[in-house]
């Protein structure tokens, strides 16, 4: 069983920047992809962004396009996200997620069904 653990969130004014981590109990690369999700109160989970392993192609959410970037480090088991720009909306819970089949195979690589390893997540609040 693999064990994701998120750090990095925290408060931040809007236009400040974040970057999350999420170290991994296993080796990062032997899942397909890795991404982020997000929730907010009262919203459902969103994808965010997410990176294949293998080749480190990545795919974002078109909000957080230009302003997010996901990357993974492979000797650190450590998945991170950086985030720029950070706007009121992006305030929620963070998750880091790892699949263990192709997360790209449905045509969209934010299918929820597809992560089978979860973290706990941290919270992110942007305020303005």
């Amino acid at each position: 069983q693999v064990h994701l653990v998120e750090s990095g969130g925290g408060s931040v004014q809007a236009g400040g920047s974040l970057r999350l981590s999420c170290t991994s109990s296993g080796y990062i690369g032997s899942s397909y992809c890795m991404a982020w999700f997000r929730q907010a109160p009262g919203t459902e989970r969103e994808g965010v962004a997410a990176i294949r392993t293998g080749d480190r192609s990545t795919n974002y959410a078109d909000s957080v396009k230009g302003r997010f970037t996901i990357s993974q480090d492979n000797g650190r088991n450590t998945l991170y996200l950086q985030m720029t720009s950070l706007n009121p909306e992006d305030t929620a819970m963070y998750y880091c997620a790892g699949a263990a089949r192709p997360c790209w195979s449905t045509g969209s690589w934010f299918k929820g069904d597809d992560y089978n390893y979860w973290g706990q997540g941290t919270q992110v609040t942007v305020s303005s």
